[in-house]
Formats: structure tokens, sequence, C-alpha cells
């Protein structure tokens, strides 16, 4: 068995329609389909629900349920809001640029450009307060072949002592080192 591509990611909304909207004016994404129930289909417990199906891109979808009877939505306050995020690529850094630009525009507070050497990204939050990503790669062939042939061994080095192997610490050095 493989596995093919991921067929959606599904995440929740405070508001199906103010998700489409956003959506579709900032990362130009087109609503596909929704499903609306009383029912969930998987438990049949009683929960009225609506659920949207954005074009995330090459057969990408990402999807959001609106479920106006559960409890306001919340994060897990054991995680740093900046790990949880949804991270969409674009095609170059001019798109990249367009894109910061219709967030700015419509009122959102952007972080970045930043530089990853791999790749440069900016950060912002859609309506429902989900942290955002959308990034470009810079990478060249040997980098990637580079972080690729010691991957393996930082996951495992990481596993027995839970301190950052330096591997791949060329990403950030210069980074690090200019800010000092």
């Amino acid at each position: 068995m493989q596995i093919e591509k991921i067929h959606h990611v599904a995440y929740r909304c405070t508001d199906a329609q103010k998700t489409v909207d956003f959506y579709k004016k900032v990362l130009n994404m087109d609503l596909l389909g929704a499903i609306a129930e009383d029912k969930v289909p998987s438990t049949k417990e009683p929960d009225p629900y609506m659920h949207i199906f954005l074009d995330a891109g090459c057969g990408n979808i990402l999807a959001f349920f609106e479920l106006p009877n559960s409890p306001p939505m919340g994060r897990d306050p054991n995680t740093p809001p900046w790990t949880q995020h949804i991270a969409f690529q674009v095609k170059d850094m001019g798109e990249l640029k367009e894109v910061k630009q219709r967030a700015e525009a419509e009122g959102l507070d952007v972080v970045g450009i930043t530089d990853h050497t791999i790749f440069q990204s900016i950060y912002f939050h859609d309506p429902s307060g989900h942290r955002l990503e959308v990034a470009t790669w810079t990478a060249t062939a040997d980098q990637l072949d580079r972080m690729k042939k010691v991957a393996h061994d930082m996951v495992n080095e990481w596993a027995r002592t839970k301190k950052p192997p330096r591997h791949t610490a060329w990403l950030h050095e210069k980074e690090f080192a200019d800010a000092k």
C-alpha cells in the first residue's frame, strides 16, 4: 500500500461564510463543495454542522467544520502558538509578495518575509485564529540533498537526547550570527 496524497485536512472554523470569503479573497481558493448534516455520519451523534471544502491547488483540499452547538473554539494551551499552522506553497517570490500585499490590504498583521534559507515565508491568521504560512522554495538541489542525508540521524539523535542535533544548523547560523 502506498499513500497517494492527502485527501483533505479539516479544521474547525467560527463562521463558514467568513472562512469561504477570506480564503477566496486572500489566497484565491475556490469553494469546491459543502456538506451539512444534523448527525455525524461516522458516529451518528446528533450534532449539526457545515463542512466546507476549499481548493488548495494541485488536488489538495482544505476543509473546515462550523459547529454551532459546540463550546467556543480553543487551542491546546500547552502548545506554543507558532507551532500549529497551515502552510501553503506558492510558485515564487513574486507570488509570495503578492499574497503579502493582499493580506496586508485586508488589514492582517503579516510577519515576514522570513528567510528560512531553503524557503521564504510569511505568516498571518485567518478569521478563526488559525496561523497560516505562505512559503516559496529557494533551496538548491544540493541543500535539499544535504538535509535528506542527515534526516534519520537527526531524528535518532533527538530520540536519544531530546537536544537539537546540529546537522542542519547551517540553515539558521547566519540569522543567529546577525542577531548578535
